[in-house]
């Protein structure tokens, strides 16, 4: 894709001017009309002699079309967009603000918090008014984003607890895209599923792909997703060919026994990404879906969204208990090192570090944080994941966060790796391990656990029942010394395991 983004995109919209790029059920919106009104926002940007080029402005607001419109009028204008979520605490929403500095601040939804009078900014109704004025002519493509000015910047939660704005260039986006396309059998006018919120670069997934190829974004709410009464009469309505989400959120999907093929006949592709893919529910999944096509991915939101994709089959799942992460794409590599950033022996687990063109130039106004992280290899840029990956041939496996690693009377033990063996149980549906702490030091471990249906009158016999399945799949001193049984796991924003908020409530 030599072309820029914008470029290419006119050229869909010229091809498919009546297609249908988004779908809101009640209102559906043309290729024609994203490009007509997304010129309109660049236009009116253009023409705000005190908006400072090339600055980056955040929009806020939820699943709208019109926040596509903007993220376009952005880039056309030649400015980086910042994503914000409607659902952001008005805390939050301070602090990006704070790091940020936004040239301008665009609501597509009413801001939680008054912005300081100093501060550019469109509101509702301004934004209304732009978009139903007169056809503009479009600006110069030289005037939209390209090469490695930044596209857009998504903020992730810093260890600190202040947001990190992780900047990704147009040619990060172009890297990503190109290998969308042509490593995945998306084909072209497909309909996608849109739930992950514009914020979290999940979404970008669905956004560029189904744009790109002609094809439509099927928004999925917030208010939707977590009324699962709501979610399970929507979805068999929407018609999606494409399905992108974590697999946290395809847990509660398949949670419903009329999630399968012969329900939803038109779905052929899932795209997972953002959390590690279980074994069981890619089992699952591919027994609902025989003929769909299940992929893993991996990559942290510095690299782009993804950067590692595997076809995951009834073969894979049976051979391979913690399934792979698969392949690396083509333009990048992942090398896996040791705490001195030296190569470790082949065979060996290691942190990855991911070195190629969809890798970012850094943090938004955070020099420290961008060298602790990020750094260049042979003059190429490269990102610490803080992943521990291992490879067997040309396959990557994830091994688990470095910081999910803790030490219990003198064992290394991975977290993660206890919550994959507690999930071969047959009581189990879901699990996450915690450490209980004191004095800085992990005095024991903590386990969360969904259980599946089963005949145990006290909560202490089905801890029984899942200790003796488990020993033989993990060392004594694995063992969680308490047992939590809930209704659900609780999720981020995001849909990831909320991992971080249970070490919280354990340790309050």
């Amino acid at each position: 894709m030599t072309e820029t983004i914008i470029e290419r995109l006119k050229k869909i919209s010229e091809q498919y001017p009546d297609a249908i790029c988004y779908d809101a059920g009640t209102k559906q919106y043309s290729f024609e009309l994203l490009m007509e009104q997304s010129d309109k926002v660049a236009s009116y940007l253009n023409q705000q002699t005190a908006l400072t080029k090339k600055a980056p402005i955040l929009v806020f607001g939820g699943l709208q079309f019109e926040m596509l419109v903007t993220f376009l009028g952005c880039m056309k204008a030649g400015h980086a967009y910042i994503p914000v979520d409607g659902h952001t605490p008005s805390e939050r929403l301070e602090q990006i603000i704070s790091i940020a500095k936004p040239a301008m601040v665009i609501s597509i939804e009413d801001l939680p918090i008054a912005l300081e009078a100093k501060q550019l900014k469109i509101d509702r109704t301004t934004l209304w008014n732009v978009l139903d004025a007169e056809k503009v002519l479009p600006l110069p493509i030289s005037e939209a984003v390209q090469g490695d000015e930044n596209v857009y910047i998504i903020f992730t939660s810093g260890t600190t607890g202040v947001p990190k704005g992780v900047q990704i260039s147009h040619d990060n986006l172009i890297s990503f895209s190109e290998w969308m396309a042509n490593d995945f059998p998306l084909g072209m006018n497909k309909r996608f599923l849109a739930q992950a919120p514009f914020s979290f670069d999940l979404s970008v997934m669905d956004l560029y792909p189904s744009l790109l190829s002609g094809g439509t974004l099927v928004p999925l709410t917030k208010e939707v997703t977590t009324n699962f009464k709501l979610l399970f009469e929507k979805l068999p309505t929407l018609d999606l060919n494409v399905w992108v989400s974590t697999p946290s959120f395809m847990d509660i999907c398949l949670m419903e026994p009329h999630f399968d093929a012969e329900h939803y006949p038109s779905l052929e592709t899932f795209l997972f990404c953002g959390e590690e893919l279980t074994n069981r529910t890619a089992t699952l999944l591919n027994d609902r879906f025989p003929k769909a096509a299940v992929f893993n991915t991996y990559g942290p939101t510095e690299a782009t969204v993804a950067i590692t994709e595997v076809l995951i089959t009834p073969e894979v799942t049976t051979e391979y208990p913690r399934l792979p992460i698969g392949r690396v794409k083509s333009d990048t590599e992942v090398i896996l090192v040791d705490e001195e950033l030296n190569q470790v022996v082949s065979g060996m687990p290691g942190e990855m570090v991911i070195t190629g063109p969809s890798v970012s130039k850094g943090y938004l106004n955070n020099p420290e944080k961008t060298a602790e992280t990020f750094y260049q290899i042979d003059g190429v840029q490269a990102y610490r994941t803080g992943d521990i990956g291992k490879y067997e041939g040309d396959q990557l496996f994830y091994q688990g966060r470095i910081d999910f690693q803790v030490k219990l009377h003198g064992y290394r033990i991975e977290l993660e790796d206890i919550d994959h063996n507690i999930e071969q149980v047959s009581y189990v549906k879901a699990a996450t391990v915690v450490p209980k702490i004191k004095d800085h030091k992990v005095q024991s471990l903590v386990a969360f656990v969904v259980a599946r249906e089963h005949d145990f009158e006290k909560n202490y016999q089905l801890t029984n029942a899942i200790k003796k399945e488990l020993q033989p799949l993990i060392m004594d001193y694995m063992m969680p010394q308490k047992w939590n049984y809930v209704e659900q796991l609780p999720l981020t924003q995001n849909g990831k395991v909320d991992r971080k908020g249970l070490m919280n409530e354990v340790n309050s």
